[in-house]
């Protein structure tokens, strides 16, 4: 029969076997890239990057991605082209604060071609790549660069990677300033109910709940080192008089000059947000215009050697649905003891996400 799910099996047979090689090709690269040509120097560089206007972090055809951009940074820089190695892959529209790739350069002269030049300084590397990387949006950077030995592999050799995912709270629209940096929850969310189904999650478990389709990983088992959550200020954060007052207050040397109005006006302040705006009949407290009010603002924190294929997404997917009372900690027990993604609830919006820390042990 026609479009019958038999039939349909084989495309996903050749999805996983495309994943599969692509593991295979990553290998074999590292093999190759440990050769000891004394010419090539191989940077660790660190960069942080918006991934809204990427397709994902890895190299695709005809797409807009992390290392594509990075890659043609690096040939306008050094005027021949580089393979570049990223610790973390991350899917479209998510972000790093710090993802950590490996790229192999030969200093050949621009002016005398054939001659090889002594490796260039890290500090000017950043500051070249980051020259161009400018004039292309402007949305990735580089923030630090250091020589490594020639067998030091990114993705292998990294030790630890920590997550953060970002939600707001609120029946307001989403702030200008959060689209596409975060996931906005309409419904009020149970910080302590959170607080608690972390602890049921955290530690050495059988993740299959929590492992999309198409992972490729070799099994499901996976040490979650560290899994939390905690209310911040809202951003942008600007102080509010107040503090502003008692910051002045404690400076000896005082240099601003400063009239107190007669009313004051929090701006953005995380502790006065909530008293803006009277909930019984949606008017200002302070009767003041054109002060918008704030949503709470949550960070789950994510830590682990490795993660499987959108466990964090998932896992923020449940968390957020202990919040809004959907779900109770012993779901959560039930869902991980299910052993498959479809006991899990959907996985939480791809914006929100922020590769933070890659961690090695470096020589």
């Amino acid at each position: 029969m026609t479009g019958s799910p038999t039939e349909s099996r084989p495309s996903k047979i050749l999805k996983t076997q495309g994943h599969t090689d692509q593991d295979k090709e990553d290998k074999q690269l590292q093999d190759l890239s440990m050769s000891k040509n004394p010419r090539i120097q191989r940077y660790l560089v660190a960069i942080e990057y918006i991934g809204t206007r990427f397709s994902g972090s890895q190299q695709q055809p005809n797409c807009r991605t992390v290392v594509g951009v990075l890659e043609e940074a690096f040939h306008k820089f050094i005027g021949q082209p580089v393979s570049i190695f990223c610790s973390s892959r991350t899917d479209a529209g998510v972000h790093a604060l710090s993802n950590v790739c490996h790229v192999d350069v030969e200093r050949i002269s621009k002016r005398k071609p054939g001659e090889v030049l002594p490796p260039h300084e890290p500090s000017v590397v950043r500051r070249a790549v980051n020259h161009f990387l400018q004039k292309n949006e402007g949305d990735i950077s580089v923030i630090d660069v250091r020589c490594v030995p020639n067998d030091f592999h990114a993705r292998f050799k990294a030790q630890e990677r920590t997550y953060f995912y970002r939600l707001v709270s609120g029946s307001e629209p989403l702030s200008t300033f959060e689209k596409e940096r975060a996931w906005h929850v309409p419904e009020k969310l149970d910080l302590n109910a959170m607080q608690e189904a972390c602890k049921v999650l955290v530690g050495h478990h059988d993740f299959s709940s929590f492992r999309a389709a198409g992972c490729q990983a070799n099994s499901p088992i996976r040490t979650l080192d560290e899994l939390h959550v905690c209310e911040v200020p809202a951003t942008p954060y600007f102080p509010s008089i107040t503090e502003r007052e008692q910051n002045n207050s404690s400076l000896k040397d005082s240099h601003t000059c400063s009239v107190k109005p007669e009313v004051e006006l929090p701006i953005n302040s995380f502790s006065n947000a909530n008293d803006m705006v009277d909930t019984n009949n949606g008017k200002s407290n302070l009767e003041e215009f054109g002060i918008r009010r704030r949503h709470r603002s949550y960070v789950v924190t994510a830590r682990a050697r490795s993660f499987l294929y959108h466990q964090v997404r998932l896992l923020v997917g449940v968390l957020k649905c202990v919040g809004t009372g959907e779900l109770t900690t012993s779901d959560v027990e039930r869902i991980l003891n299910a052993k498959t993604v479809t006991a899990a609830s959907p996985m939480a919006a791809a914006c929100g996400l922020y590769l933070g820390r890659v961690k090695y042990d470096l020589p």
